[in-house]
């Protein structure tokens, strides 16, 4: 049974920056993609990153492009999001998720596991 637990998130000024990280147990880790979302107070979830398997496919909303950027270490069964030039509308529980099938997705449903998540605010 895969078990995915973040970490990192806290309170940051705006500009400010953030890593996330989200360590796996249980399946091979490395065979299955992962992906990062985040759910505002009041507000659906939603895609926020993507990475497949082997680490060389990305994607990102486009509220996030060039500001965050995914990657993960397999050898450490971990994937990180790096936030950069945070804002006010970043503020949200962080999830990570994993897709056992090895590509890729942005759909939430596609998602096999979740972690119990991590808030990240940021103050004006």
């Amino acid at each position: 049974q895969v078990q995915l637990v973040e970490s990192g998130g806290g309170l940051v000024q705006a500009g400010g920056s953030l890593r996330l990280s989200c360590a796996a147990s249980g399946r091979t880790f490395s065979s299955y993609a992962m992906g990062w979302f985040r759910q505002a107070p009041g507000k659906e979830r939603e895609f926020v990153a993507t990475i497949n398997w082997s680490g060389g496919t990305t994607s990102y909303a486009d509220s996030v492009n060039s500001r965050f950027t995914i990657s993960r270490d397999n050898a450490k069964n971990t994937v990180y999001l790096q936030m950069n030039s945070l804002k006010p509308e970043d503020t949200a529980v962080y999830y990570c998720a994993a897709r056992f099938s090895g590509s890729y997705s942005r759909l939430i449903a596609a998602y096999d596991r979740w972690g119990q998540g991590t808030q990240v605010t940021v103050s004006s």
